[in-house]
């Protein structure tokens, strides 16, 4: 009687990428058997990296999101933060060649007739005429300048010329109103200076340098080439009348009528032509005013909500339990609830400006309580707008205006350094500490996989040579017994 015996295997590849054999000498699948050890020591370990790092990068998204909003909140606010901007008045002039008109919210709503004698004037003097032109050459010295109750020195060197001294009063003078420019035709150049300043009284005059002294009250006599002083006519105060009232001013620039700025431009064409100064409530402008700044916080309240909100799925009435939810990336995030809370107290905290205008819902702006989204009501603006329009500016501008405060608020949250960045490097350390520890895990696994791999292949050879002994045993004992047969 002959017996044979015969072995099964498996041939798979490892995870290392080398060839491994299993089963030859015991017919059992020994490389499933390992690869059914490993998962089970690292599966534990490999669930809670990567569950971590899913809810990280969550987070961190979520994070870059919710600053991205906020930046882009502050710029929009920044672009309102401007007292214009909630300007409840709008003031107009009728013709504008003779005066420019700007309000503020103190202003009264009415007309006012201007009437302008002459704009008010400045000094503009010459030197004496110089034959030789640009190039003459001037004495050096210090050449004292003065105008009013003012007086400038400016220091002529050695070799100076026209042109330089020119370019010295320039230097030294032109934050001072006052510059200087050379004329030139064909009998010669003259140093014209001219002021800014203007006004009776202004009047421009040197000294120190005699070639390049004059007197701003004479007259110049262009014909006579030793001849310096004022150009034309001296420097005069502006005369006008508001309603029949004379008045004069040093400037063009005139606030005879209060919360009114006017520039005067020209003289009227007749005492009998008056321009006439409007001003009036405007609250259409304010009130797109006032929705930019709605539709800017409801922006960022939107990315807010989306980021914290939590999502129910499959439950089709509100006992059924079937369904599930699915929260967002900073649904009950702590530093979340903190920022929106501040947000909400601003929004409702009164101002304490000086006007009588302190909360937002006094204009009709009120808040979802489900949302926190922002609504402007048509009729609660148009009753607020009866007195209230030249308060609007003071709650959302300045120092204590809405804008500011709540600029001051996500500041520390979008700054560098401030309280978004901190948190996004937390959770990128967080993520690199995950990183370390899958490298870790990986390593013991290719480690514990290869001390397995080996423990199983030596016991096949160990069972494989035990099946060849049984073999050999076997085919002996049944060479014996047919010789005794």
């Amino acid at each position: 009687m002959t017996t044979t015996s015969s072995t099964t295997s498996t041939t798979s590849v490892s995870s290392s990428g080398g060839i491994t054999v299993s089963g030859v000498g015991s017919g059992i699948n020994t490389a499933a058997i390992v690869t059914a050890l490993v998962n089970a020591s690292s599966s534990p370990k490999q669930t809670q990296i990567t569950k971590q790092e899913t809810a990280t990068n969550t987070t961190l998204s979520g994070i870059g999101t919710l600053k991205s909003a906020l930046a882009a909140f502050q710029t929009a606010a920044a672009a309102l933060n401007t007292t214009n901007t909630f300007m409840g008045l709008t003031a107009t002039s009728s013709n504008e060649s003779v005066a420019k008109v700007t309000s503020d919210n103190t202003a009264s709503t009415g007309s006012y007739s201007l009437l302008v004698g002459n704009i008010a004037t400045a000094s503009k003097v010459s030197s004496k005429l110089f034959t030789s032109g640009s190039t003459t050459a001037i004495s050096s010295g210090t050449l004292n300048i003065t105008q009013g109750s003012n007086s400038y020195s400016v220091t002529v060197g050695s070799g100076a010329t026209l042109s330089s001294v020119r370019d010295s009063i320039n230097s030294s003078l032109t934050s001072s109103g006052i510059s200087a420019n050379i004329v030139t035709d064909s009998t010669g150049s003259r140093l014209v200076l001219t002021s800014t300043t203007t006004g009776a009284g202004s009047d421009i005059s040197t000294s120190g340098i005699s070639e390049l002294t004059i007197d701003g009250t004479a007259h110049l006599n262009s014909s006579d080439a030793t001849s310096a002083g004022y150009i034309t006519a001296r420097p005069v105060d502006a005369s006008y009348s508001v309603d029949g009232l004379a008045m004069t001013s040093s400037s063009n620039t005139v606030t005879a009528v209060s919360g009114l700025t006017l520039t005067l431009t020209g003289a009227s064409a007749s005492a009998t032509t008056p321009t006439t100064i409007g001003v009036s409530a405007d609250s259409d402008t304010l009130k797109k005013s006032v929705q930019s700044f709605v539709d800017a916080y409801n922006t960022m309240m939107t990315v807010i909500n989306n980021q914290t909100k939590v999502t129910s799925t499959g439950a089709t009435t509100s006992t059924d339990s079937s369904g599930t939810t699915t929260a967002a990336a900073l649904t009950g995030d702590s530093m979340v609830r903190k920022l929106v809370s501040q947000i909400h107290e601003v929004l409702t905290k009164e101002s304490t400006t000086s006007g009588s205008l302190s909360v937002l819902s006094q204009l009709g702006v009120g808040t979802n309580s489900t949302t926190g989204l922002l609504s402007l009501d048509d009729t609660k603006w148009t009753s607020a707008m009866k007195t209230q329009y030249g308060n609007v500016a003071s709650l959302f501008t300045g120092d204590n205006g809405i804008i500011t405060r709540m600029d001051t608020i996500l500041d520390d949250y979008t700054e560098t350094g401030g309280i978004l960045e901190t948190r996004q490097k937390t959770l990128n350390a967080k993520l690199s500490d995950l990183d370390d520890q899958q490298d870790a895990l990986d390593r013991r696994t290719e480690a514990l996989q290869a001390t397995l791999t080996a423990k199983y292949t030596l016991m096949d050879t160990l069972v494989a040579q035990l099946n060849s002994t049984s073999s050999s045993v076997l085919t002996t004992l049944n060479a014996l017994n047919n010789s005794d047969d």
